[in-house]
């Protein structure tokens, strides 16, 4: 991997559920988010070179707060509460949701969101919903189909393609689409490529420029 894509340091910063509290915009963000159990905790320890930055779990719902990491001094790592069903209250799935749409709409300097969705199955109704609702926002965002390593060339192309079918049946351009797997760390690269260029983009006042 170039020498500039490699990660040197995460630190945790902070974990919270007030968008107000998060740490000084003052660094591109990029945060990471999907329905629960769609192995978002096993991606972003892939991403990071880490086995324990984010808690895995066989139970949905193990993220209640906003965590902040900070890579290499330089740009923040996002952990958000996933989407969709969890053994918690309806009251606290109804908390989750109103933090995590009041960071996601207001924080300045969020450059990314990656919206994850399991590749084994065919397309969920709550991930396009959860798709609208950032384009409706104005969220830029992409897509990381996760658990490539789950399945068929054939059934992870199939897949894939039909999510993209039911979007396009009302967006008019699809948004940038990864495929990654945490056990073989497919789509590492791509990532923190992606990551890396978007982070020129970012201008030191706090303000994403798109």
């Amino acid at each position: 991997m170039n020498l500039e894509l490699s990660i040197k340091t995460v630190t945790f910063i902070s974990a919270g559920n007030n968008p107000e509290k998060c740490p000084k915009p003052d660094k591109p963000e990029y945060a990471f988010i999907g329905r629960s159990n769609v192995g978002k905790s096993s991606l972003l320890n892939m991403i990071a070179g880490r086995n324990s930055l984010a808690r895995i779990s066989v139970s949905p719902g193990k993220t209640q707060t906003i965590n902040h990491y900070l890579v290499n001094d330089a740009w923040y790592l996002v952990d958000l509460p996933g989407y969709g069903y969890a053994k918690v209250s309806k009251t606290m799935r109804e908390k989750w949701v109103g933090f995590t749409s009041n960071y996601l709409i207001n924080r300045p300097n969020l450059m990314c969101l990656f919206q994850l969705i399991d590749s084994r199955i065919e397309p969920q109704r709550i991930d396009l919903d959860f798709s609208n609702f950032l384009g409706s926002e104005k969220i830029p965002f992409v897509l990381a189909f996760t658990k490539s390593d789950k399945v068929t060339t054939n059934v992870l192309n199939k897949n894939i393609s039909a999510y993209g079918k039911e979007m396009l049946k009302t967006w008019e351009k699809l948004p940038r689409q990864f495929i990654t797997s945490s056990q073989n760390k497919k789509g590492r690269e791509e990532l923190l490529e992606f990551i890396q260029q978007t982070n020129l983009l970012f201008n030191h006042s706090g303000i994403n420029p798109q």
